[in-house]
């Protein structure tokens, strides 16, 4: 199903984030923070501070940007404490120019949030 989507361009951002997944079934609901690296409309690259297992599904929050329960499935896992995810829902324009607003990111300073949309 993934590989017949269509891609988007990855753009660079810095973002606070929180990954919260159920442990041991459906006992345990664990929350760890990381880092959204890169992001597109249909995936994006986190940085993990410490190691530890994640399930193949969980749910990624990005509280700055007030956008919570977007649903992730892992793809790859990298060495260097980040891993790529793939979303089950695209993103809007809307979303995703949020995000920019909030980031840390020298390329995203210049960014404005309009109300008027929200």
């Amino acid at each position: 199903m993934y590989d017949r989507e269509t891609r988007f361009k990855m753009e660079d951002t810095m973002n606070a984030g929180r990954i919260e997944y159920t442990e041991k079934g459906v006992l345990n609901m664990a929350q760890r923070r990381c880092d959204v690296i890169r992001i597109s409309r249909s995936q994006a690259v986190l940085g993990l501070l410490t190691n530890y297992d994640l399930p193949s599904q969980f749910y990624l929050d990005i509280p700055d940007a007030r956008i919570s329960k977007i649903g992730c499935l892992l793809t790859r896992a990298n060495q260097n404490n980040t891993i790529e995810v793939r979303f089950l829902r695209v993103l809007t324009e809307k979303e995703l120019n949020r995000i920019f607003v909030f980031s840390t990111h020298p390329r995203h300073k210049d960014f404005k949030l309009d109300v008027r949309s929200w």
